[in-house]
């Protein structure tokens, strides 16, 4: 197959880059740093993406920003951070890259762990995880095609623990190398409108 990964220049990303590239043509995409550059937040950024890369098999986002603070001091701009970047900017790719995938072919977004348990400083991220996978389950049954559309929902990974460790007291981290697993199901399986989650 030939998959897409978008933010694999990341923490998830590199995870999931190494577990399809033995058996597939995996096309490496960030927002900074890659062989190819994409801003989900902008739609001519996306259409120019896939203009460049052509028609795929399979679309993996494991991208998108949101702002972890105190609810109390937060901003309306602090927690439109992540409603722009995470959630709209994986809701665009699949509203604009649909039409580059080969009939068939699969969405896997990521939501993350932090919307079904709440942590210290985790509001955004709570909403726009848990929006994302509502997104997911009502384009399951709309997508033309045979396109399908999942979400893998992951704990803190082992690789992150220095970054993120304090926000997470208590939690038990996975290796990217089993979470990458979760997306290699999605997209090498016949499931669609599924909730993936790794714990």
């Amino acid at each position: 197959m030939k998959i897409a990964v978008i933010g694999a220049t990341g923490t998830v990303g590199r995870a999931v880059f190494s577990e399809f590239q033995p058996r597939h043509d995996v096309i490496e995409i960030g927002a900074t740093r890659g062989a190819h550059r994409v801003d989900l937040t902008k739609v001519d950024s996306i259409h120019a993406l896939f203009k460049s890369i052509g028609q795929v098999d399979a679309i993996v986002a494991a991208a998108g920003h949101v702002h972890f603070g105190e609810l109390s001091q937060m901003t309306p701009e602090q927690f439109r951070i992540g409603l722009d970047d995470k959630l709209m900017g994986q809701v665009n790719l699949v509203l604009v890259a649909q039409q580059y995938l080969n009939d068939g072919g699969s969405f896997t977004l990521t939501s993350g762990i932090v919307g079904d348990e709440p942590i210290k400083y985790g509001a955004s991220a709570a909403a726009v995880n848990g929006a994302i996978e509502g997104f997911v389950r009502g384009a399951a049954i709309e997508l033309p095609r045979g396109l399908r559309i999942n979400v893998v929902n992951a704990t803190m990974l082992e690789e992150a623990r220095e970054a993120f460790g304090p926000y997470f007291r208590g939690f038990e981290a996975a290796s990217g190398a089993r979470v990458a697993l979760a997306y290699s199901r999605s997209v090498e399986g016949l499931e669609t409108g599924r909730i993936y989650k790794v714990r």
